[in-house]
């Protein structure tokens, strides 16, 4: 892991970029910590140009409540080199859904499970590097979407303690099978007007999972309208299986 850049913002959060290979990243970390700090993974959709303000602001909500955090950029998201199948199969999603056609389960296969099977690799490489810097510790938690990667993540990775998922994006069969064996304390977010979101399809994904504790909170809304409230509620889900 190299580190190419560092900031330090005035409510005592350091931001330093990172390469680990090729694959880009974030690390936000207490300015004045005492003591190891617990690390939640941060995902999203990729982009990192465009994601960052959003990422940025929940990574510092996060370093206020007690945790580092980090993020990576996705295989084939930002500036990372773009996948000739991925592309094609976007092409075909996006004739369909114009069309207003039904998006078919071999459709979500073919787009989903290919970045699953890249992602959640590289996730687990970023982790044995941030582990092994100081102040950072275990357990670990995973906030975010794509709600896929996270699923897998979650059954194969034991560093991870518990999660808080983003429902909103496409789960292969195969996913929604891995769920029933996905055991770790969960909190999911539902917006119930996510106009790209089959609100079916993430109620079964919840009805799946194996976990004892697993939390449902919908809110009315699309897609990027998730109450400024979750924030604080996710951080006392943290707080209750990380610390």
């Amino acid at each position: 892991m190299r580190f190419t850049s560092e900031q330090r913002f005035d409510d005592g959060v350091v931001e330093r970029r990172f390469t680990l290979g090729e694959i880009p990243g974030f690390l936000w970390t207490p300015e004045s910590a005492t003591e190891s700090t617990p690390l939640i993974l941060l995902g999203h959709p990729g982009g990192l140009p465009r994601m960052y303000p959003r990422l940025a602001a929940r990574a510092r909500h996060s370093v206020a409540a007690g945790f580092s955090a980090a993020t990576i950029e996705l295989p084939g998201g930002g500036d990372r080199p773009r996948s000739a199948a991925a592309e094609q199969v976007r092409t075909e999603l996006h004739r369909t859904l114009d069309a207003g056609e039904r998006v078919s389960d071999d459709l979500v296969d073919r787009l989903v499970l290919p970045l699953v099977e890249a992602a959640v690799p590289e996730w687990q490489t970023t982790l044995d590097a941030l582990l092994e810097l100081p102040g950072i510790c275990g357990p670990v938690g995973f906030s975010g979407g794509v709600i896929a990667i996270a699923v897998r993540l979650a059954l194969v990775e034991p560093r991870i303690a518990a999660a808080i998922l983003f429902a909103g994006s496409y789960v292969p069969r195969a996913i929604l099978a891995e769920a029933r064996d996905v055991t770790i304390p969960l909190h999911v977010l539902l917006q119930w007007d996510d106009e790209g979101n089959d609100r079916q399809a993430a109620l079964d994904l919840f009805d799946a999972f194996g976990a004892k504790e697993k939390t449902l909170h919908a809110n009315m809304g699309g897609h990027a309208g998730v109450p400024a409230f979750e924030g604080e509620t996710g951080d006392r889900f943290f707080a209750r299986h990380l610390k």
